[in-house]
């Protein structure tokens, strides 16, 4: 989608809810800036303490985005970096893991943060069971990258013993 007032891709989406309906804007980036900066305040501040205003908020969320990319799933190792190139979460562990930041997120997309619709019968006592399954895959491929092949050999009959009792 383009912006309302040139070509640039809207990347700021609004709605007015002031008159009697509601009003939806799409803007670039610029054109947002400009809309949603009150126009006491273009006036009043200086245009080098405004840019150096916005260049610390920037800075500061650029090193809190940094810190948060690399958190991870202490479960299968995935980091929240690789979740927001990927686009896909590692284990069910990961949605405690990353609860602050995924909320957000899946109440916008969703409307919604609890689910509301059918459930597998057997899915629910699994999902232990699934994330112990990716734990020790995880720690396999550690031993086998540490050339520890007696521990791997270990891990790996863990994991066979897991999936025949899933499976039996």
């Amino acid at each position: 989608m383009k912006c309302q007032y040139c070509e640039k891709p809207a990347t700021f989406h609004i709605t007015e809810l002031t008159g009697t309906k509601p009003q939806e804007l799409h803007l670039c980036e610029d054109h947002a800036r400009v809309y949603l900066t009150p126009a006491d305040e273009v006036d009043e501040a200086p245009v080098t303490d405004g840019a150096l205003t916005q260049q610390f908020k920037v800075s500061q969320t650029a090193e809190q985005l940094a810190r948060l990319d690399q958190q991870s799933c202490p479960v299968c190792g995935i980091t929240f970096y690789e979740f927001r190139h990927v686009g896909r979460l590692g284990c069910p562990h990961d949605y405690v893991c990353f609860h602050d930041e995924l909320e957000p997120l899946i109440s916008n997309i969703h409307g919604a943060t609890r689910h509301s619709g059918k459930q597998p019968k057997r899915g629910v006592h699994e999902t232990d069971s699934q994330t112990r399954l990716i734990q020790l895959r995880r720690e396999m491929r550690v031993a086998v990258e540490c050339e520890e092949y007696e521990l791997a050999s270990e891990i790996r009959d863990k994991i066979r013993d897991i999936e025949q009792q899933r499976y039996s």
